[in-house]
């Protein structure tokens, strides 16, 4: 079974880290990075989003972009902006927004686990987004952003966190989407000996973000690996970066879609089709679903209720059970032609933190033509369709609040 293990983090000094502290590289686009790094120059995004300090233009394979964010991470070592650990520990890190928060253990997990299927995936990545990845890391020669793990809530570790937890934290502050970030640095060797054994009896690791990391992560192992035939195994770049979450704790808001067009339809003619799989109910006032197998679509100014037919989906298919796929195996394929939803450019992704308002907005604009407010999935659903070792559709999760980069670096030796 999959364990967890202490490691000397690179992390900002206190006075730094609000600055430091950075979205993760794949939520912002390169403009919105260069207007944040305008504005905040020690931001992490100079490391984990590099492009932003290349001189236009400039191809997106351009290897410069991985020695820049090597430059600038050395810059923040250098300049004392960063020091690591002389220990090695654990890390409890909290986030809060609202009502709602979720404490992570973050740590090191062991790269066999994952390439053996013990920390689970439901995703599939893409070869560009990962060859990005791997190059980024053998140059910066440290995982910079960690992979968001969840595993089946335990009270056990649950009380754990929370008797260590009562003393005071090595940071505490509120960026500014309003999520406060909170970290306490277990050094005591009885602390993480507590919480390393009872990792112990967590049967397995489930990758709910950071599927592009993990996999990078791996291959830099490979790569490593056979160039230090004279491994023991115990080397740092046998293991990766990560921040663990019992999974009653995650919040998975929707992951709604855009469609551009009809393929070819009339109004009638597309209603008509969508009525063969689904119950079509006009006037839906809540906008969002309230329950699974329900389907909100915004049309013409109006929103409708799509409730799936039995015997339209395979109930016992921990996948095609989802709504992200019965929406996308009864309508956007059969009827608006997207047989490729990773590559279709026809259809566009919004997640739910953006609210129902935005998908309005853009559906109004004539931008698109129909837009889909879609039932969050489930934790338990994620689980499922990881441990069958099958991919859910693309975009199937938004997990929110997101784990900020720059707060903890894991070196590679």
């Amino acid at each position: 079974m999959p364990g967890v293990f202490p490691f000397k983090a690179l992390r900002p000094q206190k006075q730094f880290v609000e600055a430091v502290a950075a979205h993760p590289y794949d939520v912002v686009s390169v403009k919105e990075a260069k207007d944040i790094v305008r504005e905040n120059p020690l931001s992490f995004l100079r490391i984990e989003k590099s492009d932003v300090d290349m001189q236009e233009p400039h191809s997106a394979h351009d290897d410069r972009i991985y020695e820049i964010a090597k430059e600038n991470l050395d810059h923040l070592v250098r300049e004392k902006i960063m020091l690591q650990d002389q220990s090695a520990c654990l890390y409890i890190y909290r986030q809060q927004k609202g009502d709602h928060e979720q404490y992570g253990i973050v740590g090191r997990v062991d790269l066999a686990e994952y390439e053996e299927g013990r920390i689970k995936k439901h995703e599939l990545t893409k070869v560009d987004k990962e060859v990005d990845r791997v190059k980024h890391v053998l140059m910066v020669n440290a995982n910079t952003g960690p992979v968001f793990l969840t595993y089946l809530a335990h009270e056990f570790i649950d009380s754990l966190v929370k008797r260590m937890v009562q003393r005071d934290p090595e940071y505490d502050f509120t960026a500014d989407d309003g999520v406060s970030h909170t970290v306490w640095v277990l050094n005591d060797e009885e602390d993480i000996s507590a919480l390393t054994n009872a990792f112990k009896k967590v049967d397995a690791f489930y990758i709910a973000d950071g599927h592009h990391r993990a996999a990078a992560a791996a291959t830099v192992r490979r790569v490593k690996r056979a160039k230090n035939p004279a491994a023991k195994g115990d080397e740092s770049y046998n293991f990766v970066l990560a921040v663990l979450f019992p999974h009653n704790q995650l919040q998975i808001m929707s992951y709604n879609r855009l469609v551009k067009d009809l393929n070819g339809l009339s109004d009638d003619d597309f209603l008509y089709r969508i009525g063969i799989c689904f119950d079509i109910e006009d006037n839906l006032v809540e906008k969002l679903p309230g329950q699974c197998h329900e389907i909100g679509m915004y049309f013409r100014g109006r929103w409708y209720r799509l409730t799936a037919r039995e015997g339209s989906y395979d109930g016992k298919d921990p996948v095609k059970v989802l709504d992200v796929s019965i929406l996308h195996d009864n309508l956007l394929n059969p009827v608006l032609g997207i047989t490729e939803p990773r590559t279709d450019r026809r259809v566009e992704y919004v997640s739910g933190v953006k609210g129902l308002q935005e998908l309005e907005r853009i559906v109004d604009s004539g931008e698109y033509a129909v837009a889909f407010s879609l039932y969050s999935t489930r934790m338990e659903q994620l689980m499922a369709a990881s441990d069958a070792g099958k991919a859910m559709p693309p975009k199937s999760t938004w997990f929110e609040p997101k784990l900020r980069s720059g707060i903890f670096v894991h070196l590679l030796t």
